[in-house]
């Protein structure tokens, strides 16, 4: 049973880390990796150096960050009020209803978001009504986080609160009966028995975001920037889709991506690490 996840790892994650080393020749796809000339570090320091390295890196930085605070909480604060929810069909529904744009295409849930926030847009009639400018968000840079940022909540709140309401599940429900003996009304047994119980799941799940914390996906980024906020929208991976699939500058696109997995996976150490040492919760 296990085989069909080990051939998957095997064949998709470990086996294109050898292409990495690409990052340190000069590629060419007629001499192959093995055949083209070394370049050292050329590349990482061309990147670095570079005039959109600043952008770039701050961008990523800005929106994965952005992404940790709003949209890591929403699925606990929601795994939470379904829990406090005694009604099994609403439960349902409301589960239901956050589910759904998990399951839409990205393409179709970038096209709503243009949409929405286009001039003339929903969001943009009831900015109107309120006495704000009828304009188009994602044409403006200030917006493009925001908007990026309330749309991933959108997505993936539904989706991302099923493991926490499984754990919450898992709770001992013995610990409520002797919570409500002693006195403690709903919002106490949140905090003393709902919360210290949850503990564990959010720390492995924080963990687990942090070491994908810069890897904000450039398939999203793409279907909704232009070249009219670049300077808010343009991350390392959209930068690196440019240069390696559009201008074909294979070595320096891989050299920018190298060196955002091992900013992650520097990432993933530490938050481990500290996991550890604070409430004794870790990967390894």
């Amino acid at each position: 049973m296990m085989l069909p996840a080990l051939a998957y790892y095997l064949v998709f994650q470990y086996g294109p880390m050898y292409g990495a080393v690409i990052a340190f020749k000069d590629y060419s796809p007629a001499e192959g990796i093995l055949g083209s000339p070394w370049a050292g570090l050329s590349h990482f320091k061309d990147f670095f150096e570079g005039f959109y390295f600043e952008r770039v890196f701050t961008n990523t930085v800005l929106i994965s960050v952005y992404t940790l605070l709003f949209e890591f909480p929403a699925p606990i604060v929601l795994a939470l009020l379904i829990n406090e929810v005694r009604s099994r069909a609403f439960r349902g529904f409301v589960q239901s209803v956050t589910y759904m744009p998990y399951f839409v295409s990205l393409i179709v849930i970038c096209g709503i978001v243009k949409d929405f926030t286009n001039s003339g847009g929903i969001i943009q009639q009831v900015v109107a009504s309120l006495g704000g400018a009828d304009t188009a968000l994602l044409q403006n840079p200030d917006y493009f986080r925001p908007v990026y940022v309330a749309s991933e909540i959108w997505q993936r709140i539904g989706w991302e609160s099923i493991i926490y309401i499984a754990a919450l599940s898992s709770i001992d429900t013995e610990q409520y009966e002797a919570a409500r003996i002693d006195g403690a009304g709903r919002w106490r047994q949140m905090r003393s028995v709902t919360l210290p119980g949850l503990l564990p799941t959010i720390m492995i799940m924080f963990i687990l975001r942090m070491g994908n914390l810069l890897n904000v996906g450039f398939e999203k980024i793409i279907l909704l920037y232009n070249s009219s906020i670049y300077e808010t929208a343009d991350v390392i991976s959209s930068y690196v889709y440019r240069k390696g699939l559009i201008e074909f500058d294979w070595s320096f696109s891989a050299a920018v991506g190298l060196f955002n997995s091992v900013i992650n996976l520097a990432l993933l150490v530490l938050a481990n690490y500290l996991s550890r040492r604070v409430n004794q919760n870790s990967l390894w």
